[in-house]
């Protein structure tokens, strides 16, 4: 076999981990396949079925993002039971040397080599030459990254946890959802509005401010029905989604600001890019620009949804290939 090949890349997310096979350099990504975590009891299970599925060997080497904070040997996952060492899963998994990543990290270190046609515009706003930029996406959680330039034409990736931010209010109306929410929850992070489980979080709460009862819906049933037209309309859910938009270019123009972005923000995950031009409608530019004395260094930073399919399982390829 080549030397550090094949490979084994995956994207572990709360819900899904995605796997994907390299099997020599410069060679494309193949057999993508997408495992729901739910059906496993551990992580190396998942990867067994996957690689046992697909026919395929032991892999030299192996990376993946995971949704969670990396700061030790041990890999606890905030959204879902899943737990490991990582000494441990590359001894089980019997590969010469394993990466293992926050998923917006995995993420960010793609950005820089995402095509025109992998991305779609929000709004106005053109990128400077060589700035910083920044990541963030909603799906199970929300994740936040980002990319720091150093003056040289590259850039290194930003490792946090801004999804655990405290969530802030920009109108009374918010003020009003965020003091439902903690009734609730100790602390409402923007994670608790802006994720799948938040944006249900945010329909039962405008129904709480609405005196209606709310129906026990998944995350998808409040975007169908709030963008649905006739009967099939529900102005709580329509409510709830324009809210998540209102509260995500919040958090974005916040990052934007914080990391100095002038290189452009680009959105992930799994909402954002699913809802497609209809998000264009909703107010996430708007509030995203809304900064006060700020706004005119705001409109000029381009927001992109990120179209590109598996995007995190290239940043993990090429995050191997800086340590390789």
């Amino acid at each position: 076999m080549e030397q550090g090949f094949p490979r084994l890349l995956g994207d572990v997310g709360g819900t899904n981990a995605r796997w994907a096979w390299q099997p020599r350099a410069g060679a494309r990504l193949e057999r993508v396949r997408t495992l729901p975590c739910g059906e496993f009891d551990t992580i190396d299970a998942c990867i067994a079925q996957y690689l046992r599925a697909e026919g395929l060997p032991v892999p030299r080497r192996a990376a993946f993002g995971i949704a969670t904070a990396i700061t030790s040997d041990q890999v606890h996952m905030t959204n879902h039971h899943w737990r490991f060492s990582i000494t441990a899963l590359q001894a089980t998994l019997g590969v010469e040397r394993l990466l293992v990543l926050n998923d917006f990290e995995a993420l960010a270190q793609a950005v820089p080599g995402l095509a025109n046609g992998e991305v779609r515009a929000v709004g106005g706003g053109a990128a400077s030459t060589g700035a910083n930029m920044a990541v963030i996406g909603a799906g199970t959680g929300l994740g936040v990254s980002g990319l720091v330039a150093d003056g040289r034409g590259s850039w290194a990736a930003v490792v946090g946890e801004g999804g655990h931010v405290t969530l802030a209010a920009s109108s009374a109306r918010e003020a009003s959802l965020l003091a439902v929410l903690r009734e609730r929850f100790a602390h409402v992070s923007a994670e608790r509005a802006l994720s799948g489980p938040g944006l249900v979080n945010l329909y039962e709460a405008v129904c709480t401010l609405d005196g209606e009862a709310a129906q026990a819906l998944e995350p998808a049933d409040v975007m169908t029905r709030a963008l649905a037209g006739g009967a099939e309309h529900d102005p709580q859910c329509h409510a709830a989604l324009t809210s998540f938009a209102a509260l995500l270019g919040n958090v974005a123009g916040n990052l934007a600001l914080t990391l100095g972005a002038r290189g452009g923000v680009y959105i992930g995950g799994g909402i954002v890019p699913r809802l497609g031009a209809q998000f264009d409608a909703l107010p996430f530019r708007a509030r995203f620009e809304d900064k006060g004395r700020f706004r005119s260094y705001l409109e000029a930073i381009p927001t992109w949804v990120i179209t590109a399919e598996a995007p995190a399982l290239l940043g993990a390829e090429r995050a191997l290939d800086r340590v390789s």
